[in-house]
């Protein structure tokens, strides 16, 4: 892993100007690897800054390249939702003897990763929050069809900012050699785009980004698994766990569906330590249908990620992991052709801060093309 964050650029076309300060922070080795010389490093990072697809002649090609099948890995990997929504007002509000012994075993559990984060009323004067992380993906792309399979992979380094009000209100930006993605909720619509693909909003209501749910966000957490049941024991890296599952019910599938696509399940497990109570594991599998038009045949997606959370650190009285491993499959199959891809993210956090001042409602607003078609659904509706 690179170990310095990049926040300025030199002020190439200006000697005696200032520095351009860079909406992401990335690591060292991608600015050096954006070319050759200062002058073309900074045309590179001038093309990236402008979310614009990079030029894939040899003297403008960003480190990397940018390839459709590595931007889909990207956005899959980068800026998923979890399938819930996540209140942060009712954490210890249910009691443990309510529903069975599994349900009152995950309340207990949670109570334990509660104090074991900095306890509930520290993590309840938390309004807001901001992180800056850098990351490294390697990406294998396998194909298979009948006997013949064939695999490359290809390793990628970047960075990201992310910005969070409360579970409906963030917002993130990851790039990576010259591959950059956005998303956000402004608590009535999430969305994603990236520097190949239009601005797409979520199907259902707001929900929040994976990546809270990696050690970042402790109170969402407890949240997300206070309706959770406990299954089992599970050894992680050589740590006893308690095993918590959250099953997704068929109303929120279905609102999260489209005309043309089927959510068929989603379902969320988290490991916590038995020694220390903190999540130690958050891995999530997702299957989707594809629905065939005539005579066709159904395509499935099925998408698997597993996250591995590891060096917590106290900030300002809350524990936050400060680095981890996720690893994401999705796996293509029917008429007749297997595709199966695969992306393993390690990232770093390099900076975070709680109680933003100044962060408004207008750091969360979605691009024009998402608000637009977001008032057109509600004026439909009503």
């Amino acid at each position: 892993m690179v170990q310095s964050m990049r926040k300025l650029c030199p002020n190439f076309d200006k000697e005696d100007g200032l520095d351009t300060v860079l909406e992401v922070p990335i690591p060292e080795e991608m600015f050096t690897n954006m070319g050759n010389n200062a002058a073309l490093r900074w045309q590179n990072m001038r093309s990236w800054m402008r979310a614009q697809r990079s030029d894939k002649s040899a003297n403008n090609q960003v480190a990397g390249g940018s390839s459709d099948q590595f931007m889909l890995l990207l956005k899959l990997i980068g800026s998923p939702l979890i399938p819930f929504q996540v209140q942060t007002d009712h954490a210890m509000t249910l009691p443990i003897k309510d529903g069975s012994i599994e349900a009152s075993t995950a309340k207990y559990i949670v109570q334990q990763y509660l104090a074991a984060t900095g306890g509930q009323s520290v993590l309840n004067a938390v309004n807001s929050m901001y992180a800056v992380g850098q990351v490294k993906m390697v990406s294998s792309d396998i194909h298979q069809s009948g006997d013949t399979v064939n695999a490359k992979r290809n390793c990628e380094v970047g960075g990201f900012v992310l910005w969070q009000k409360n579970p409906d209100l963030w917002f993130l930006e990851l790039v990576v050699s010259g591959c950059k993605v956005s998303a956000g909720s402004d608590g009535k619509v999430a969305w994603s785009q990236s520097s190949s693909y239009p601005s797409q909003a979520s199907k259902g209501p707001p929900r929040p980004l994976r990546r809270f749910f990696q050690g970042l966000d402790p109170r969402s957490t407890a949240n997300l698994f206070i309706n959770a049941v406990c299954i089992g024991e599970k050894s992680i890296n050589n740590e006893d766990c308690f095993i918590l599952k959250l099953e997704t019910s068929a109303d929120i599938l279905q609102a999260h569906s489209t005309p043309n696509t089927e959510i068929v399940h989603h379902t969320i497990w988290g490991y916590f330590s038995q020694r220390t109570g903190l999540l130690i594991q958050f891995q999530d599998s997702k299957l989707v249908r594809m629905k065939a038009s005539k005579r066709d045949e159904s395509v499935f997606w099925e998408t698997s990620m597993e996250s591995l959370i590891e060096d917590y650190r106290y900030i300002e009285g809350i524990n936050i992991a400060h680095s981890g491993k996720t690893t994401a499959t999705i796996y293509r199959y029917g008429r007749a052709l297997n595709h199966r891809a695969k992306i393993e993210e390690t990232w770093k956090i390099e900076e975070i801060d709680f109680n933003i001042c100044g962060l408004s409602m207008d750091c969360f607003l979605p691009p024009a093309d998402v608000k637009k078609e977001h008032e057109i659904e509600e004026n439909v509706m009503s």
